[in-house]
């Protein structure tokens, strides 16, 4: 029985865990919705076997403290980093200014088997943002404001950023490169007036397409219009400038069929099917969304490895370099006589 479990805790069986473990990582690059989450669990499920092993047979490893507490702290994170996998996700999402949070609204959703958050109980909303540009487009901080209630259920303001989440129930929003600009439509049917249907239509990312800024829309009851969107938002790209959705404007392109006009905010056509009205120009803001229930743990779990990786080191070549630097007995008292016998001849 201990030669089996000896030979799981060899040196051979973690190359191959870990070669294993750089071809799941490989095949999750960019964490793709159709890579099953087992090309990675797997091969850290096998690297914990193989290290638990070790622990338990290499008396190079469990009767030296420091290693142990070093070896153990690396079976913690590899554990953990297997379970978080199970219980991650991984999502994107765009929210309109003036929106409420909704889960139905994540795309690109990747989750982990075992994923069991409390999504359902977030709430928040959109405000607005700003975003800073240098010269020559290059994007520096973003400021996107949303609203989130308190114990009271008053609104809070919190900022959010790339480098600054907003963390609610665990999960984790950063904002992203991907926001733009939406116009807030009204689609009035002419065969039922009073079931009038507002909405926004997101266009591209901008400014990275801020050359093609058109959707197309099917309005209940009608045929598709395509639209496309005439911004003035003071973009400069040979100097430094801050996109701000309050200070943009936008008229609106309507094409249905062989008809082409042009809607300042505020104004109605006449399509087949309905009246469409223009009401107003607002924006959105992309987020990239995580969780991993993991995190904190595996942080304490560096801490431990590091902490007992450095006592070993210390154990091992701390005292010789203190013994090093430490003059031998007697040597203080052979200078002083040797010293004592020159002055004596000197006079």
């Amino acid at each position: 029985m201990i030669h089996t479990v000896r030979a799981l805790g060899s040196i051979r069986l973690a190359l191959l865990g870990m070669v294993l473990l750089a071809i799941g990582a490989a095949l999750s690059y960019n964490n793709p919705v159709s890579m099953p989450v087992w090309v990675l669990v797997i091969p850290l499920a096998f690297l914990a076997i193989n290290l638990l092993a070790a622990i338990a047979t290499n008396p190079r490893i469990n009767r030296r403290a420091g290693l142990l507490v070093f070896h153990l702290g690396l079976l913690a994170i590899i554990v953990l980093a297997g379970i978080g996998r199970l219980t991650h996700l991984d999502a994107q999402l765009e929210i309109t200014e003036g929106s409420a949070f909704s889960p139905q609204e994540l795309t690109e959703v990747n989750k982990g088997p075992f994923h069991s958050g409390a999504m359902e109980k977030i709430a928040f909303v959109q405000g607005s943002y700003t975003v800073e540009y240098a010269a020559g487009m290059v994007r520096g901080l973003t400021h996107s404001q949303v609203l989130v209630p308190d114990e009271r259920g008053a609104a809070v303001t919190r900022v959010v950023g790339d480098d600054r989440p907003l963390v609610l129930e665990g999960y984790r929003f950063y904002t992203t490169f991907n926001k733009g600009f939406a116009p807030v439509l009204t689609w009035v049917p002419d065969l039922a007036p009073g079931e009038a249907v507002t909405g926004t239509v997101h266009m591209p990312s901008y400014p990275l397409f801020e050359y093609k800024q058109d959707s197309a829309w099917t309005p209940p009851g009608g045929k598709e219009i395509k639209l496309w969107l005439r911004l003035k938002t003071g973009l400069r790209e040979d100097a430094p400038w801050v996109l701000d959705g309050k200070g943009a404007s936008g008229v609106l392109v309507v094409t249905s069929g062989a008809r082409r006009i042009e809607l300042e905010p505020g104004e109605t056509i006449q399509l087949e099917g309905g009246r469409l009205r223009y009401e107003r120009l607002t924006s959105w803001m992309g987020y990239k969304v995580f969780y991993d229930p993991t995190l904190h743990w595996l942080f304490v779990s560096a801490m431990v490895a590091i902490i007992g990786l450095g006592a070993h080191f210390w154990s091992r070549f701390g005292v010789r370099l203190r013994h090093a630097s430490t003059p031998p007995a007697g040597a203080g008292l052979k200078a002083a006589s040797v010293s004592e016998i020159s002055g004596g001849r000197g006079l």
